[in-house]
């Protein structure tokens, strides 16, 4: 019995490796493929579909990709995913140097996103309009630390996609 199910589990994910480059493909204008472009599988291996699509149905059977490329497909880009774990994980340091305008987490941070490094001060203090309100209010020191990673994420974010489109390709 054990055989069978693990044979069942391997037919599952060829079936779904095969058919994700249908996924892969898509039509232009059709969104995300839940399986390549979202989901944990989308995260780590974002230039190897037939990895990301193993990853992902091995992960939860790809409901995670599936639920994101439906609510969200926004997210389902593994650059802002890289970048959103990178702000999360060093949110004290790029914070900080967003208050100074310069620093290595900033630098790394935008080259997540793929933005020129010409763009890089406008980036910047484009990103230090959006949070200076924000981090004024008295709510902000009661925050946690991942919901003000998230609204850092967020002014990043915004900024990148429309005030620097152009600059930037995350």
């Amino acid at each position: 019995m054990r055989y069978l199910n693990s044979l069942f589990f391997v037919a599952a994910i060829v079936a779904c490796v095969s058919s994700g480059s249908a996924f892969a493909a898509g039509r232009p204008g059709s969104g995300p493929s839940p399986y390549v472009d979202c989901g944990v599988g989308a995260s780590l291996f974002p230039d190897t579909h037939w990895a990301a699509v193993t990853s992902n149905i091995t992960w939860d059977l790809g409901s995670t990709a599936l639920t994101s490329a439906t609510s969200s497909p926004e997210t389902c880009n593994a650059k802002k995913v890289k970048a959103a774990m990178f702000i999360r994980d060093t949110y004290p340091n790029v914070i900080e140097e967003t208050a100074s305008g310069q620093g290595e987490h900033l630098v790394a941070m935008l080259q997540l996103f793929s933005c020129s490094k010409d763009a890089h001060p406008a980036i910047i203090q484009s990103v230090r309009g959006k949070l200076a309100p924000q981090v004024a209010l008295d709510s902000y020191a009661s925050m946690t630390h991942l919901e003000k990673a998230a609204q850092y994420y967020e002014a990043v974010n915004s900024s990148v996609e429309n005030d620097f489109a152009s600059s930037c390709s995350a």
